[in-house]
């Protein structure tokens, strides 16, 4: 079995991220699955950036505490990371920037000394190309396929034949130089290529997307703000040729009104953002709810209030966007676990807001969003687009209530320039056809009707996964992001006898409160899992099903959970 963890560490600059990245495609195409993180400082330039890429043969879901190989390309490298190392790990040391006399490792560890900007300028290459001398010394390291690693630069720097040619001599050089230097150290980790394809390398934001467009999304409106930025440069490049508009507004408050004037007309329209543009949303969010407006929101979340931790993640706005606007209104808000459930709930997001004519928000984060995972190609001939209650250009309607009163809360739309009707829509109260009233009765029938539709869906939505035996000794609970760690704590707990079962929750409004409280009763040993300090979902499970959770594993220091974490946490609680 080959569990391995690769880590490359360094000063932002560097091209730690560009160089994780190609490491992690040569090991996917070297038959392996994947899951990488990524984290950098909230800074402009500098700082202290890593790449972490976990591979291994059976299928994986999150990152691990013990890394295996380590590249530092500077002592930082080594300074932070040095008391992450397991048994009998290897230290490739960038020679030319750190004085071997000063590494101070534990005994166990392999190190492997490598002048990686000398070999770069080999080449004529610059300095950073020394990231790239580094995965060439990591694949020689592993007896990997040098083969594999070329087709994959070829690939990445496609159209630049000059840097790609570069960048080969220099990964050839890294890599023959452990394979001259150091034949007889053993490592004891290997990735010979295995005849096995595992899918796609994706993050959750290039599954939304992915999903965006199978969804038929027409218009998309963006601000730049982590976490969601890989959202808007996939757009800016791709969206003319998908036949997609894709604009930058000034701010986060024309975004929104820009997507709701784009839907408004028909479009299947989104926009992007994080917890301190949604909060510029807010107002507009109310507009599409009392307008019936279809709108996809994608939340990116991360540490606030205010600026927070810019560039590291957290769920700690269930809460707000449940809540976000004044007084009542019907919104979706659903939370995916990895980057399948990015494609499919975003389609489902375009739906359901369609069907229902109102905002749906997709609850993502950092974490989420940016680590890659491979994933098994999406069967997405099975994806089906429903537009709801759309009037067709055919239909002759002598008066046209757009806010018309209905059974299930959903009111024939139309799209305004159409011939045989007169369109009204208003953003403040109004009668069944649009037009501004105050009346008693009218305002208490129209905040009933929107309320309904609500209450239609909560009787269609699937039920949450459950994973692990029906019956278990203790019971996870966890939404998100969460997903990933649990599952792989869980694998942790097997091989100690320790069953458990998983609760994964993805729809958060309308909440499957039914299906959650009869799973919950009865059950002692239960532990709630997620990234805020005030356990948001353990209070909304609370305020849904009367259902008191006692243990909570909570955390909000940026960082996404270690399943090493959750595993110590059921231990414990177990004894």
């Amino acid at each position: 079995m080959i569990d391995l963890t690769w880590k490359i560490g360094g000063e932002a600059g560097y091209g730690i991220m560009s160089s994780g990245l190609i490491f992690a495609k040569a090991a996917l195409r070297s038959g392996y699955f994947i899951y990488d993180l990524n984290e950098y400082p909230s800074l402009i330039r500098g700082g202290h950036n890593t790449y972490t890429v976990r591979i291994s043969d059976g299928e994986i879901y999150s990152q691990v505490k013990p890394v295996n190989l380590l590249v530092a390309l500077n002592q930082n490298a080594i300074d932070f990371h040095k008391d992450e190392l397991s048994q009998g790990a290897a230290l490739i040391v960038n020679t030319d920037k750190v004085d071997q006399e000063k590494i101070k490792i534990s005994k166990g560890v392999n190190l492997f000394p490598v002048p990686l900007i000398k070999l770069a300028k080999e080449v004529d290459g610059k300095e950073i190309m020394m990231n790239t001398v580094a995965i060439g010394a990591s694949m020689a390291l592993l007896k990997g396929d040098f083969e594999v690693l070329t087709e994959v630069i070829k690939d990445f720097f496609k159209g630049k034949e000059k840097i790609e040619e570069l960048n080969i001599k220099a990964a050839k050089l890294g890599f023959d130089f452990i394979k001259n230097n150091f034949n007889k150290i053993e490592f004891s980790f290997s990735l010979p290529k295995k005849n096995r394809d595992n899918g796609m390398l994706l993050t959750g934001n290039d599954a939304i997307a992915l999903g965006a467009v199978k969804a038929g999304l027409k218009f998309f409106a963006c601000y730049p703000m982590t976490p969601i930025n890989s959202l808007l440069a996939y757009f800016a490049k791709q969206g003319p040729e998908l036949k997609i508009v894709y604009i930058q507004p000034e701010d986060e408050i024309s975004g929104i009104n820009m997507a709701i004037g784009a839907s408004f007309a028909g479009a299947r329209s989104m926009v992007a953002t994080s917890g301190g543009g949604f909060s510029l949303m807010t107002e507009a969010f109310g507009l599409a709810g009392i307008t019936e407006t279809p709108l996809v929101i994608i939340e990116g979340q991360r540490p606030g209030p205010a600026t927070g931790l810019p560039t590291w993640g957290a769920q700690g706005d269930l809460r707000f966007v449940l809540h976000a606007a004044q007084d009542d209104f019907p919104r979706i808000v659903l939370a995916p676990g990895d980057p399948e459930e990015c494609f499919w709930l975003t389609i489902e997001a375009f739906n359901l807001a369609e069907i229902y004519q109102a905002p749906a928000v997709i609850l993502t984060d950092k974490h989420l969003g940016e680590s890659h995972q491979s994933v098994a190609d999406f069967e997405d001939s099975k994806a089906k687009i429903d537009r709801g209650f759309m009037l067709s250009k055919d239909d002759q309607l002598k008066e046209y209530k757009r806010y018309q009163f209905t059974e299930n809360g959903i009111s024939p739309r139309g799209i305004p320039g159409r011939k045989g009707f007169t369109f009204r829509a208003n953003s403040d109260e109004h009668n069944e056809y649009g037009f501004s009233n105050e009346e008693a009765e009218v305002r208490k029938n129209q905040v009933e009707k929107r309320m309904r539709k609500m209450e239609t869906l909560a009787k269609k939505i699937p039920n949450p996964n459950i994973y692990g035996p029906d019956k278990a000794e203790f019971t996870l609970i966890g939404w998100g992001s969460a997903k990933g760690p649990i599952l792989e704590a869980q694998k942790a707990l097997e091989t100690e006898n320790v069953k458990t079962n998983f609760l994964h929750l993805t729809y958060m409004n309308p909440f499957p409160s039914q299906f959650v409280a009869d799973f919950l009763k009865g059950k002692k040993n239960v532990l709630m899992v997620e990234q805020n300090s005030t356990a948001q979902c353990a209070g909304l499970i609370r305020e849904r099903t009367g259902i008191t959770i006692k243990n909570h594993l909570l955390k909000y220091d940026g960082r996404p959970f270690f399943p090493e974490e959750i595993a110590e946490k059921v231990k414990e609680l177990w004894k």
